[in-house]
């Protein structure tokens, strides 16, 4: 028995030999487990339900409905770039959406699902553009607008993003040691698995006593990879 965990796949058009292997990922490796979770980004954006229809769109959630019933059970998790990923797109794949923070008994160990982006509290600019971001207020106006117009928003605001970016220093958009310290506390020490800062790799924290361990997730820009769990142990691969 092992489940595997992927994020930030960024998902597009644009970036065609990805979204191949990522549909190869679905039919080789991910039919074999007992679940799949998918930790945010599966898209690199995502305008709404209503943009269901278009052709990749639908292709990506036609692909996962396959693996669904394939008999793997499948589970997403919003990211900063999916957020508004909704239950017409759940229902189309058959996978259940998870709020974070998510924990579980994974294989015998208890385990925190996050995002990751929250960890990040020393980016505070980020932080208050995700707190407007995931506002229902906020939320219910951009869905409200003609799908041109949010498509021409969140190209905007994606080009903003970059260039902010550029003006912060790499330990910023990291996470911040004392946040993750006290994620671990309030969830009781538990196993901890993200993405969203683009560092894979295992942590090791010691939070008062306790030793728990963190997997950062890779993103799927230049290769891919996720992360296996069975009852030993945690391993990370790359396609």
């Amino acid at each position: 028995m092992h489940s595997i965990f992927a994020s930030d796949l960024h998902l597009s058009p644009q970036r065609q030999r990805i979204v191949e292997s990522f549909f190869g990922f679905l039919k080789s490796t991910a039919s074999s487990a007992d679940a799949l979770y998918i930790l945010g980004d599966l898209f690199d954006y995502w305008i709404g339900d209503d943009d269901l229809a278009e052709p990749f769109n639908a292709g990506v959630s036609d692909a996962l409905r396959g693996l669904v019933q394939g008999g793997t059970p499948l589970y997403l998790m919003h990211g900063n770039r999916d957020l508004l990923l909704g239950s017409e797109f759940a229902a189309r794949c058959g996978a259940q959406l998870i709020s974070e923070p998510f924990v579980l008994d994974l294989h015998g160990t208890k385990t925190l699902l996050l995002h990751g982006d929250t960890l990040c509290s020393d980016d505070v600019e980020y932080q208050k553009f995700r707190a407007r971001a995931r506002s229902p207020q906020f939320q219910r106006e951009f869905l409200a607008r003609p799908r041109p117009e949010r498509w021409r928003q969140i190209l905007g605001l994606r080009a903003e993003s970059e260039d902010s970016k550029r003006l912060k220093t790499e330990e910023i958009m990291d996470v911040t040691g004392a946040t993750v310290e006290s994620e671990l506390r309030s969830h009781g020490y538990p196993r901890l698995i993200h993405g969203h800062t683009h560092r894979p790799g295992r942590h090791v924290h010691v939070v008062d006593g306790h030793v728990c361990e963190r997997w950062v997730l890779p993103d799927w820009y230049e290769r891919g990879g996720y992360l296996r769990c069975d009852a030993s142990g945690c391993v990370a691969l790359m396609l």
